[in-house]
């Protein structure tokens, strides 16, 4: 659909809204959808996902996708109610938060409508922005907020009335017995007592917990900013996208002073990007710091690694007043982050320079300041230490997003290697597998767990009860794509629709000059050790793991895939794209 070297922001650009056979089922947790587009941020392939009850309501109008071209001279909102699909002038949304544009288009429309929109961020082109729908749930990586902009496209706004016909007449029982499974594991009773803020406590217990613009992966302050000082003190009641039981989300509140609000907590990696990685002990000023990134419609792990980036700068006195003006960039300024997320959104002072990245920030500033930047092919990377865990590091270098915990999500063996991790792993489950530290068998590991990750976002599901315990693995996915389409696909074919859709997004990138030189961590992750907790000493050995990994995937030493395994795959590719 798009041809090489396209300006993603613009006209040429597309933006991809698909759903999987998921979506909108009673599969657990089927709330699932993706965006995808050339990304502004990296230049290369583009992803988000995002829950709620937008993609659902897509599939209840009776598409399985939608997708956006050209560009419009004027804000527009697209109405799609069932069948109807028409074009609206925005004019009056334009400027406004994403709660705002959600609630008048909601007065117009009807409440039972569903919307996804840009805020101030996404007009703004900023490259950090994200699509937020049902008010709090974001398409976050990629900068396909600013794709969104680009093209005048302010909302998305979804009614559908036609439901989803399901094939299996043993529908409803296969379906209990998979809730079944999630609702009697003890890890669904701890997401819905904390959602994913627990894991603050847990990251930082084992030294994985990004603190510093990653100088360590300990925070002496995690008490401070986790799990239960949230529950304790602004918990107000939990939240839950479509289909799901575990209720991860957590709705929220400040009830007086200049941080004051109502709304959803920061999920773990907004917990570290906004607090530990900026050093921010103001547990009342994260939760709204978090709050305004929703509003304006952006990525809170790019703003946080943004911040935290110019926080270590000033702390090295590399920042010039030139750029920064009078601003108070010390470990822990919480006024400072609060400010810095509205300066970004509206492209404000020094705002303007880190709406565009830390990356291009860095680019603009000079003075060595591109040393401290934590990105993977220029987008921030997220809250896991790769030298605390080296599958993670090794997932995050080869994400063709670029910086991605969730790409391959290299966590099924957490709860150590039972029967069914057993079998996804195959008769190549070493040991070394399961030790964090070492890195033997990662690149195996992020093969493995890439073609699974990737087959659970095209159906349209979340990673919580898929990747992670309560787990529902190929056999189940097998049982319920049966039951659901009618289709029998053997466990050998999933795993093959998973290996054909790492290549493709691989391709993209090598038709766009990716290489292996941009499959890397930051300098710090590869030469700096770890300086305390667990992970004391260590570093990432990438290079050793991309050779692995590389191996598995059929691919060369530079990183393309060879002629041989596309032919294995079946996945035609003109020879200049190589």
């Amino acid at each position: 659909e798009l041809k090489k070297g396209i300006d993603p922001l613009g006209k040429e650009n597309k933006l991809f809204f698909s759903t999987g056979p998921f979506t909108g089922t009673l599969w657990p947790q089927s709330s699932r959808y993706s965006v995808a587009a050339k990304s502004p941020l990296t230049g290369g392939w583009g992803e988000a996902h995002a829950g709620g009850f937008w993609g659902p309501e897509l599939k209840f109008a009776g598409y399985d996708g939608i997708i956006i071209e050209g560009t419009s001279s004027s804000p527009v909102y697209v109405n799609i109610d069932d069948d109807s699909v028409s074009i609206h002038n925005a004019d009056d949304l334009w400027g406004q938060t994403t709660d705002e544009t959600e609630k008048m288009l909601k007065n117009e429309l009807g409440q039972s409508t569903k919307v996804a929109s840009i805020g101030p961020a996404g007009e703004n082109k900023v490259l950090l922005s994200c699509i937020i729908n049902d008010l709090h749930r974001a398409a976050a990586r990629s900068g396909l907020g600013a794709v969104m902009g680009s093209k005048k496209l302010k909302a998305i706004a979804v009614h559908g009335t036609q439901g989803i016909k399901i094939s299996g007449s043993d529908y409803i029982h296969v379906m209990s017995k998979m809730h079944e499974k999630i609702n009697t594991d003890p890890f669904t009773a701890t997401r819905r007592k904390y959602g994913t803020t627990y894991l603050v406590e847990f990251m930082n217990e084992i030294g994985r917990f990004p603190s510093y613009n990653c100088q360590t992966s300990i925070f002496e302050y995690a008490d401070m900013i986790g799990g239960e000082e949230i529950y304790q003190n602004y918990f107000v009641r939990p939240q839950a996208c479509f289909g799901c039981t575990q209720s991860c989300g957590r709705v929220t509140t400040v009830k007086s002073g200049p941080f004051a609000y109502l709304g959803v907590s920061p999920e773990y990696e907004s917990l570290s990007s906004l607090g530990s990685r900026c050093g921010n002990t103001d547990v009342e000023a994260l939760l709204y710091a978090h709050h305004l990134c929703n509003l304006y419609g952006m990525d809170t792990i790019g703003v946080g690694g943004a911040i935290s980036w110019a926080m270590e700068c000033y702390e090295k006195k590399l920042l010039d007043t030139k750029f920064i003006g009078d601003l108070n960039l010390e470990w822990g300024n919480a006024n400072t982050t609060v400010d810095l997320v509205r300066m970004i959104a509206m492209r404000e002072g020094f705002g303007d320079i880190l709406a565009n990245g830390s990356y291009r920030a860095a680019e603009i500033v000079g003075n060595n300041t591109l040393t401290y930047v934590m990105h993977v092919k220029k987008q921030e990377i997220a809250a896991q230490d790769g030298r605390a865990h080296k599958s993670m590091g090794l997932a995050a270098a080869v994400s063709p997003r670029g910086a991605d915990h969730l790409y391959a999500f290299p966590v099924l063996n957490e709860g150590g290697f039972d029967k069914e991790i057993m079998e996804i792993y195959g008769d190549e489950c070493w040991p070394e597998t399961g030790d964090r530290l070492d890195p033997q068998y990662k690149g195996y590991m992020v093969y493995v767990d890439e073609n699974f990750a990737v087959l659970v976002d095209s159906l349209g599901t979340c990673k919580y009860g898929t990747m992670i315990p309560p787990a529902l693995h190929y056999k189940e996915i097998q049982k319920g794509l049966e039951v659901t389409t009618g289709i029998k696909f053997t466990i050998d074919e999933l795993k093959l629709i998973g290996e054909r859709i790492v290549n493709v997004n691989r391709l993209f990138n090598v038709r766009e000059g990716f290489r292996r030189s941009d499959d890397t961590l930051p300098r710090r992750f590869l030469v700096e050790p770890s300086p305390e907790g667990p992970s004391k000493g260590q570093v990432v050995e990438l290079e050793f793991m991309l050779d692995e990994y590389y191996h598995y995937r059929g691919w060369d030493a530079d990183g393309i895939p060879t002629p041989e395994r596309l032919k294995q795959l079946d996945i035609e590719c003109a020879s200049d794209s190589l």
